[in-house]
């Protein structure tokens, strides 16, 4: 082999290696960042469940509490630069694909896609938030209500509410069904954890993907509503979607219940963020 070929193959190795190690620290900055606000969420959530509920249990109203801390202008900062680098992250398994065998399939990019777009608007309203927009985007119950209203006013809105509501529910169940199968363990380096800290991973895992899938699929299920009865106040947002547990016959213990599961996906995403491959 040519001096010119061994160049050309140690410069895209370089170019593999800087782009692996970069897509690492992006995944890593974008899964704790998550951890922060699921974990901000379910604490929320847990105080509206004891009777207080002064504060909106929604990524508005994590952003809220960071912010009168001392300082709190540079970990909303961070939290909203994790989230860029989510965005990348996902962004990069559309271009190169993600791990595993099926990571090229089109299935995946599109779904790495969807996960690039979602993050992408998170992490803008968290950086407006930074810059002192003061609402970033406004809560998850305004946000609920002002789409829903503005789709049900377009030719065939009910339907493409509907069909909306029941992708989400859908969403929902598969999440808490794959946390519920443990599927997020081939995403994990599991030679590198001890019985104990997997045994802890999978508390996290289950108790915290299956109350994640539940809020998502009642969430769908509200934006259904929303289409049958014509009427976009019928659509809530995070916020609003746990406080409904509490008017369940269950009361506030299932919306405790809840929020402990939000605050355990907080713990998992942080896990996620330690042992995930990439």
């Amino acid at each position: 082999m040519n001096t010119s070929a061994l160049a050309r193959n140690g410069r895209v190795e370089a170019k593999r290696a800087a782009r692996g190690s970069m897509t690492k620290g992006a995944a890593k900055a974008g899964l704790a960042a998550r951890g922060v606000i699921y974990l901000l969420v379910g604490l929320l959530a847990l105080q509206i469940a004891s009777g207080d509920g002064g504060k909106e249990a929604d990524r508005q109203g994590a952003l809220a509490e960071i912010s009168e801390k001392p300082f709190g202008a540079v970990p909303l900062w961070a939290l909203g630069m994790g989230l860029v680098g989510m965005a990348l992250w996902r962004l990069s398994e559309v271009v190169f694909g993600a791990t595993g065998a099926d990571g090229r399939s089109a299935k995946k990019r599109l779904q790495s896609l969807a996960r690039c777009a979602f993050y992408s608007f998170v992490a803008y309203s968290v950086l407006a938030f930074a810059a002192g927009s003061g609402s970033g985007g406004g809560s998850s119950d305004e946000q609920s209500r002002d789409v829903t209203a503005r789709v049900l006013d377009l030719p065939g809105g009910r339907w493409i509410v509907g069909v909306a509501g029941v992708g989400i529910a859908v969403a929902g169940v598969w999440m808490g069904a794959r946390a519920v199968m443990r599927s997020y363990r081939k995403h994990l380096r599991l030679g590198e954890m001890s019985p104990r800290v997997r045994r802890l991973v999978d508390i996290t895992g289950v108790g915290g993907g299956a109350a994640r899938g539940l809020v998502f699929a009642a969430a769908g299920a509200f934006a259904v509503r929303a289409a049958v009865d014509y009427e976009p106040n019928r659509a809530k947002g995070l916020d609003d979607t746990l406080r409904s547990f509490a008017g369940t016959p269950a009361g506030p213990g299932l919306l405790a219940c809840v929020a402990a599961g939000l605050v355990l996906f907080g713990l998992f995403s942080f896990a996620m963020a330690r042992w995930r491959k990439v």
